[in-house]
């Protein structure tokens, strides 16, 4: 049975992971982390993991406290390591700040980082943890706890409208949500490896699928086009200078193109002199791109989280497959009307947990829900 905590530890550790998320698209491959150091009641210092290679949340914490970290107790979102890598052990740092007892949310699944809870108890520190549920430690490190190397951990996300709609027609783009879901989803950008669209909806929105807005990440996503029928991008783009930032602007961030395996040798020849990189799938009994080898391929590019935005063809394929993690909806407001182009059945919800309660995002509904028990 795992620890409960009262009230007022609940809020220091609610607060370390708040501090975590500071670090997001900055510290990947590592885990976002955040760390509060108490003493007699009163808040001493806070710090979070910061950049890729820099000193670790609870190094960052103790450094602001100095002598004041002595005695304290040390809320800390993932527990502690305790390996010299890029850094040494969070562990002896710990102990050498004279630091009295130690509280941490989500346990180190790693074979050489973990086991920071035995060695500082082995110490004499007193420790309290895991208190997190490994389905509460996935919700803010999800690529970090992925299991599977053989595909990506997959975020779906989708705008639709009241009546089930994603825009009025196939080929027609829609605006849906506001600012606020927009920067929700830079945000999400920002924390992954990849963006997936299919390239119906390049075509129909012809979007940047770039981190605009918030703190740029330490590595830009990259920028996946699933395209079956080798339309993107269309005849003529090859003499253009590209926009910056556009899809065809690889310098921005690099762009994958997704195609048949039989095709892969002439897509080459029209697409790598324009900076594209191209990924080739094999195809279904039914003709189709197989995701499954898709996500295959991905993962052999090096990608450990997905971000899927999309369009309503790929998603349902994806959520068919079992291939998506967790699904966030971004509801707006609005009623698109008969002949729209509709998102289709959404998954049986007893497959889904909700991830907290559903939240207003300026005037339209975001609600999120992960796979599995």
């Amino acid at each position: 049975m795992r620890p409960r905590l009262a009230p007022s530890e609940a809020c220091h550790l609610d607060r370390a992971s708040e501090l975590a998320e500071r670090g997001r698209g900055q510290v990947h491959p590592n885990p976002m982390v955040g760390c509060v150091l108490v003493r007699d009641g009163e808040v001493v210092s806070e710090g979070w993991h910061q950049v890729y290679g820099g000193p670790h949340a609870e190094v960052v914490a103790l450094e602001r406290a100095g002598e004041g970290a002595r005695g304290a107790t040390a809320y800390i979102s993932m527990e502690p390591c305790n390996h010299q890598g890029k850094t040494p052990p969070c562990t002896r740092a710990l102990l050498d700040a004279g630091i009295r007892r130690v509280v941490f949310g989500a346990a180190d699944p790693g074979d050489a980082s973990g086991g920071g809870a035995h060695a500082l108890r082995e110490a004499g520190i007193d420790v309290l943890g895991p208190v997190y549920t490994p389905r509460r430690a996935r919700t803010d490190n999800p690529g970090f706890f992925h299991d599977d190397p053989s595909r990506p951990w997959t975020l779906l996300k989708m705008a639709i409208s009241l009546d089930g709609a994603v825009s009025r027609s196939p080929d027609a783009p829609t605006p849906l949500t506001g600012e606020e879901v927009r920067r929700q989803v830079h945000r999400l950008r920002a924390g992954s490896d990849a963006v997936l669209v299919g390239a119906g909806t390049v075509r129909a929105d012809d979007p940047r699928l770039t981190v605009r807005e918030g703190t740029p990440p330490r590595i830009p996503p990259r920028r996946v086009i699933l395209d079956p029928g080798h339309t993107w991008p269309p005849e003529g783009a090859d003499g253009a200078p590209p926009a910056s930032g556009s899809l065809l602007d690889p310098v921005t961030a690099p762009v994958d193109v997704v195609v048949r395996e039989e095709w892969v040798e002439a897509r080459r020849e029209r697409l790598e002199p324009l900076g594209l990189n191209v990924l080739s799938v094999t195809t279904t009994r039914e003709g189709r791109l197989d995701p499954v080898a898709l996500m295959e391929a991905l993962a052999a590019e090096g990608v450990v989280t997905l971000l899927c935005e999309g369009g309503p063809r790929l998603a349902r394929c994806l959520l068919a497959e079992g291939l998506v993690d967790r699904l966030a909806l971004a509801t707006a407001p609005c009623m698109l009307g008969p002949g729209s182009h509709l998102l289709g059945p959404l998954p049986d919800h007893d497959e889904w947990t909700p991830l907290g309660e559903p939240r207003r995002l300026g005037r339209d509904l975001w609600c999120e829900w992960e796979r599995g028990d």
